[in-house]
């Protein structure tokens, strides 16, 4: 995935101006002469996956109206580095370098985070069909990026919003009056192109929702398996025989993960990869 800049831009601009605040860089600009030039390097700290470039090095471009700032990739998304890889190099104004660091380095070492939790997940998934999944578990603001950070580790998106999909968990069924309500008034009220998934927490609600269908089949696309052992899951994806795809979600580790997948799901999703990550430690150097 690469995002196009006008959906990049409004984060990265948002964040600079929330640095810059009322006066600017105050530090750079009373120690660093503004005709001095530098060049500096995008460092990795600890191993993990690169994500998240095109905003960090937005952050310098946004700064730069001499159109003097000169960036080069080293390793783009998707790459795994080890301490002490370059990731990218930076030329221009040193006060520009300066004062658009902390902005490219938060946005890059959070979105490498991300990259990184997935691709664990990822390798804990390996020789399997199931996919890891981020969720709408994501920072205010980022969701996009975060997103696409998912996708450079390895991962699948899920939906973007409340807009792109509809997802009934059990909340909506206790509002609704239960599954056969809350289904059949979905059918009649949403398009033929939107896809239907249902949360469900026992075999027996599982049951229920597969004996729902009208002429068109059966009233749900997917089926989402919340908080199931490995064991029920095996019995989950055999009740459903293939007519349904099926998720498995809740509390899922890199040492979780692998069990789960191998009941033979299709998707296991995780809120943790975006919205709790570790950041991956990258630093800037100058070179």
């Amino acid at each position: 995935m690469s995002l196009p800049r006008i959906m990049v831009e409004p984060v990265v601009r948002a964040a600079l101006l929330e640095d810059l605040g009322r006066a600017g860089d105050l530090t750079t600009q009373a120690t660093v002469p503004a005709e001095a030039r530098g060049q500096v390097a995008l460092v990795a700290r600890d191993p993990g996956v690169v994500a998240g470039l095109d905003a960090a090095l937005l952050s310098w471009r946004l700064l730069d109206d001499a159109n003097a700032v000169e960036t080069r990739v080293l390793l783009p998304d998707g790459s795994p580095v080890r301490p002490g890889d370059e990731i990218a190099l930076v030329a221009g104004p040193a006060r520009t370098l300066l004062t658009g660091e902390r902005v490219a380095l938060n946005l890059l070492g959070h979105l490498s985070g991300v990259a990184t939790a997935t691709a664990g997940l990822a390798r804990a998934v390996e020789g399997t069909r199931a996919r890891i999944c981020c969720t709408r578990k994501t920072t205010p603001g980022l969701r996009a990026l975060e997103k696409e950070a998912v996708c450079a580790g390895g991962g699948s998106n899920h939906r973007f919003g409340l807009d792109d999909a509809v997802l009934v968990k059990d909340n909506h069924l206790a509002f609704a009056g239960g599954i056969e309500p809350a289904l059949r008034g979905i059918r009649e009220r949403v398009g033929h192109l939107v896809k239907v998934e249902v949360e469900v927490d026992t075999l027996d609600q599982l049951e229920t929702v597969l004996g729902l269908r009208d002429e068109r089949g059966l009233l749900v696309d997917a089926v989402l398996l919340d908080n199931m052992t490995p064991e029920q899951l095996a019995e989950a994806v055999a009740l459903v025989d293939g007519r349904a795809i099926t998720e498995a979600s809740g509390r899922i580790t890199a040492e979780t993960a692998g069990p789960l997948a191998r009941a033979g799901v299709d998707l296991i999703s995780a809120g943790w990869i975006t919205h709790s990550a570790p950041v991956l430690d990258i630093g800037l150097d100058h070179c």
